[in-house]
């Protein structure tokens, strides 16, 4: 007897696929630089950069300084330390967002209409310098009863004057709590079919009901961003206990790492709000002054280097930073988790793809054929946020460049 299967399991099975494509391979930055609209110029990355290296410069003027102060290890401190200075002179900004909402305010209309207009004019002239970083963008009001008019009026405003948009450019929708707020941005931006959206996971509604919001998007959603503060606030967690590591941060974040897995939506999670700033300002400061001052700054890098070493261990690759001076310890850390683990994921990947496809086991770690596609996207982090460099790659896992950056473990095989 023949058993006839029914024709709404094959859509069934071809609606999963179609919104579970899985990682695409494509380069997801390892943090995002939010600034205030109104501060927006063309060559403000530059900016931030130089700040950057100033502040390595004044207080971690070597590798041991910055090993001390962070917790990278000291067997990898001369090498991550040439890697984040060089990465600070090349690329200091990987993802940055101009922000009118909680870092430009409530402002006159007519101040914000300027505003607008002016920032889309500086990202145009950036644009066409060649300042803006790989990947950029906007964050506009929320869409609530409340704030969605000024909201659309000012997405208007800077789509219409800031030119032709780059591939990576994105709308940030904040503090979102129904369905219905993704999808008229979706239909707003009808107009402009190459805009991505990335929407602010700040309120428990938005997190129950997360799938929805994706799907709302219709196909624009490229990146999910956690709001810890927003989201701890609402669940009457007291100022003082705010923080990253809080067990509520902890499940917010596993859902939706749970919600979203096989979607390729990009998981971006929150701040450190300790930031290294001194105490003392000024050119005539006395030795204890000075002293004070890097103990301030060393403090908040440590505080910074442990949450990102939290994030990324638990699969959050992207993070905010608020502050240019956060910059040398954001690549730290992300270094120091990739070369910490390079020996082992080298062995690995090489003896995965010696044997296509088939178990294979190192040690004792055992890896199977769902394995492969997550060492491989473990290569191209490391190699795309500089970490380890692409010369590197032929030496460390048999592959060569361009097989890494096909970011398709099942293509690789193909070709061996």
């Amino acid at each position: 007897m023949e058993l006839k299967l029914p024709d709404w399991l094959a859509t069934a099975n071809q609606e999963f696929e179609r919104s579970h494509p899985g990682e695409s391979g494509a380069r997801q930055p390892v943090h995002v630089v939010y600034g205030g609209a109104h501060l927006f110029k063309a060559d403000t990355c530059r900016k931030l950069g130089r700040i950057a290296e100033r502040a390595l410069a004044d207080y971690a003027p070597d590798a041991a300084t910055l090993a001390h102060a962070t917790g990278v290890p000291e067997a990898l401190a001369e090498t991550v330390y040439a890697r984040v200075v060089e990465k600070l002179g090349r690329e200091p900004v990987e993802d940055f967002r101009i922000d009118f909402e909680d870092g430009y305010g409530i402002r006159p209309d007519a101040e914000e209409d300027a505003a607008a207009e002016s920032a889309a004019a500086e990202f145009a002239k950036a644009q066409a310098e060649g300042t803006l970083p790989p990947f950029c963008g906007i964050r506009i009001k929320p869409l609530s009863e409340e704030m969605k008019e000024r909201g659309m009026r000012t997405l208007g405003r800077f789509l219409s004057s800031a030119g032709t948009l780059p591939e990576n450019f994105l709308v940030t929708l904040p503090k979102i709590t129904v369905v219905e707020q993704v999808r008229a941005l979706a239909e707003a931006l009808d107009a402009f079919p190459t805009v991505k959206i990335e929407i602010m996971v700040e309120t428990p509604p938005a997190l129950l009901i997360l799938p929805k919001l994706v799907e709302a998007a219709r196909g624009r959603c490229v990146a999910a961003n956690f709001g810890p503060y927003d989201y701890s606030s609402a669940l009457g967690i007291t100022s003082t206990q705010q923080d990253l590591l809080h067990p509520v941060c902890d499940f917010a974040r596993s859902a939706m790492q749970v919600l979203l897995a096989g979607t390729g939506v990009r998981l971006n999670d929150g701040p450190t709000t300790i930031l290294p700033v001194t105490i003392h300002r000024g050119d005539s400061l006395d030795p204890q002054q000075k002293a004070a001052n890097r103990e301030a700054v060393h403090g908040a890098w440590n505080v910074h280097f442990k949450n990102i070493r939290h994030q990324v261990h638990n699969g959050f690759y992207q993070s905010l930073d608020l502050h240019p001076s956060q910059l040398p310890v954001r690549y730290a850390a992300v270094y120091s988790f990739f070369l910490e683990g390079l020996e082992a994921a080298s062995e690995r990947l090489r003896n995965f793809i010696a044997v296509a496809a088939k178990a294979t086991r190192v040690g004792s770690v055992f890896d199977d054929a769902a394995t492969g596609q997550g060492l491989l996207n473990y290569f191209l982090r490391a190699v795309r946020c500089g970490a380890i460099p692409e010369s590197d790659v032929l030496r460390l896992t048999g592959l060569t460049p361009a097989q890494l950056r096909s970011g398709s473990f099942l293509e690789i095989l193909k070709t061996r």
